[in-house]
């Protein structure tokens, strides 16, 4: 089979070839860049937040009538009442530990400075999210350290929410740790937080920072444990469950509460808020809820653009077999066999969603690269473009099939009917 028929008849159809062609260039564009967007969406979704997650919730709560002055006499009094909460909670008979902390992954209530090597830098060399805890934790939160040591109860102290924290010992991710020294030797190293200088005394595998929004990408991973108890008048508890008892210790820690200190607002609900008792997995349901709604947005237009090419294509092949069956009854009485006339229009679609996908394919990488600068998001690989090359190739000699297929069965008869 010849080319020249097929140039020939497409020559006479030029609008509805152009038109298909627009369509498939349009769709492989959008469709590439939405899957690249579900894909990075997805990944964050998946993303490890480093700590326990199975085991872990968190409790939000206000005092009543509690002390709202930063003298030391106020603050002392909220750190007792702070540690009573703590002991309250670890007494539990389901409950494996538990820490006041002043925000965890994924809460979105994000603490963060930079973090400098010298300390009259005039533009710090990293940024990093605050964890203010204990020496508990650790092994609460189900971190792990990957060199150096945890702190020591000695080295914790506390202050008031307000207050100023010169800690003398911090414990860093590794990702900060290899930003600060990429040497690998950040293990003893003096850094600067608010000029004040600390030293690097251990090292945990990954802790992500409290935002997931687009701000704290370049620094996701970058987390600081300060050895500090912050005391203000609400605070948020840490607690690990024993494994298999986390509903269990949800439903205990408010009623314990309340019973120690009345005095107190506890709220909770199936939506995350502010003063509520959540697991960590509903805390991450909520923190990504934006990201699941995209990422199904995204799949349904794609879908629909899919659904629509390949409609397009059924309607206009079909449309072409319903003029040519004349011309068709004639191929098949000059001894065209019916797969030659299936042949035949496949080959035609082929050559129109061919120039569709080269032209696709530019307008996809620039369309990416558009986006990359309006947005800041990442340069898309070429393997979303080759594969949806293949997608939308795949995708027309599907389409045409059917239509292909009944032309393929007109009988030679049609040569000698008039038009």
């Amino acid at each position: 089979m010849t080319l020249h028929p097929i140039l020939a008849a497409l020559k006479k159809h030029k609008a509805g070839v152009t038109l298909i062609t627009l369509q498939i260039a349009l769709t492989l564009a959008i469709v590439c860049n939405a899957v690249f967007i579900i894909g990075q969406r997805v990944d964050r979704i998946n993303r490890p937040s480093g700590i326990d997650e199975n085991n872990l919730f968190l409790v939000t709560q206000s005092w009543v009538g509690a002390p709202t002055g930063d003298d030391e006499g106020s603050i002392d009094k909220l750190d007792s009442m702070q540690q009573a909460d703590v002991a309250t909670l670890r007494n539990l008979p389901d409950v494996e530990s538990a820490i006041a902390v002043n925000t965890l992954p994924l809460v979105n209530s994000t603490w963060s400075t930079g973090i400098s090597l010298k300390p009259d830098q005039q533009r710090s060399t990293a940024q990093a999210a605050l964890y203010f805890g204990t020496e508990q934790m650790v092994p609460t939160l189900g971190l792990k350290l990957v060199a150096g040591r945890n702190f020591t109860s000695a080295e914790i102290g506390h202050m008031g929410f307000r207050g100023h924290n010169k800690p003398p010992v911090i414990i860093v991710t590794k990702a900060l740790g290899d930003k600060l020294f990429p040497k690998g030797d950040a293990l003893g190293k003096t850094v600067y937080i608010d000029r004040n200088p600390t030293t690097i005394v251990g090292i945990v595998e990954r802790m992500q920072v409290p935002s997931v929004n687009s701000w704290a990408n370049s620094w996701f991973w970058n987390s600081v444990l300060i050895p500090t108890r912050l005391d203000a008048g609400f605070s948020r508890y840490a607690v690990r469950a024993k494994p298999g008892r986390l509903d269990a210790a949800m439903r205990e820690a408010p009623k314990a509460l309340y019973a120690s200190n009345p005095m107190r607002v506890i709220e909770t609900g199936a939506k995350f808020e502010d003063k509520s008792v959540h697991s960590f997995a509903e805390i991450r349901r909520y923190a990504y809820r934006a990201d699941r709604g995209m990422a199904v947005l995204m799949g349904v237009i794609c879908l629909i653009l899919l659904c629509v090419t390949g409609a397009g294509i059924v309607g206009l092949t079909s449309f072409w077999v319903g003029q040519r069956r004349k011309q068709i009854g004639i191929r098949r009485a000059l001894g065209a066999t019916q797969v030659d006339i299936l042949r035949y229009f496949q080959t035609e679609n082929l050559m129109i969603a061919g120039v569709g996908v080269v032209l696709g394919a530019i307008l996809a990488v620039g369309l990416n690269l558009w986006l990359m600068k309006q947005f800041q998001m990442d340069r898309m690989s070429i393997t979303y473009v080759l594969v949806g090359v293949v997608v939308l190739l795949v995708l027309g000699q599907g389409a045409v099939f059917a239509p292909a297929r009944r032309a393929s069965k007109v009988s030679p008869v049609e040569a000698t009917r008039s038009v």
